[in-house]
């Protein structure tokens, strides 16, 4: 029997944009190597993804320290000139003030189920945002929690702890099958893949165009079977 819903945040709950990412690629384009807002965000989140990896356990670095560390390196690689601290602030932003999914407060303040957030972004700036849009989910869990980043298991095993359930109890939902996908699977957790754009047709697991699938008309939960 489910009961509870993990979800991710950045991409699942929340846009990829907004005017502060607006502002960060067009300073990007504006002053270093790069020219199209595509090739900046292929740059960055490769990047970051290569980061939050590499910051893990002991390692550990916040999800602040990383930008502050990939600024250093658009400097020495792309040769960005920019003020650092005012795109850390961007980023600040961001995280807290980026437009909300629709479906992602249909389905939050709808769902059956208690609902936790699982994100790679600090709690503060995830929680401004929720409070923002009165969204209330029954807790958050960061990395900075789990002293790892998603994909890392050790993720999903503290939402499993804060929550108290077991891996077979809940369903994970989220908009990469790397860092939802694959991260809920090594942790034994169903995953259910938001795919809003049909890029990952033929996925190997459930998959849904619009979290409001995942909703009866009768409001329960449509469950998928493990």
């Amino acid at each position: 029997m489910r009961k509870a819903v993990f979800m991710d945040y950045n991409g699942t709950i929340i846009r990829e944009g907004g005017k502060e990412m607006e502002e960060i690629l067009a300073r990007i384009c504006r002053g270093s190597d790069l020219h199209t807002p595509e090739e900046a965000v292929n740059y960055w989140y490769r990047n970051l993804g290569i980061m939050e990896q590499k910051y893990y356990g002991e390692n550990f670095i916040s999800e602040e320290e990383i930008v502050t560390a990939l600024l250093r390196q658009c400097r020495e690689e792309i040769h960005l000139q920019d003020n650092p601290e005012e795109f850390k602030e961007l980023f600040r932003g961001y995280w807290a003030n980026a437009p909300v999914f629709e479906d992602a407060e249909i389905f939050i303040k709808s769902c059956p189920l208690p609902v936790y957030v699982l994100t790679n972004n600090s709690v503060l700036y995830v929680k401004r945002c929720l409070d923002r849009c009165h969204l209330k989910p029954a807790g958050i869990i960061t990395a900075d929690m789990a002293r790892a980043y998603k994909p890392h298991r050790e993720v999903f095993l503290k939402a499993l702890e804060i929550s108290g359930c077991r891996p077979e109890e809940v369903i994970h939902v989220g908009d990469s099958l790397e860092s939802d996908v694959k991260g809920a699977r090594s942790a034994g957790i169903t995953p259910v893949l938001v795919d809003r754009r049909g890029k990952h047709e033929g996925a190997d697991c459930l998959s849904v165009k619009t979290l409001t699938e995942l909703l009866a008309p009768s409001g329960e939960l449509i469950l998928p079977v493990r």
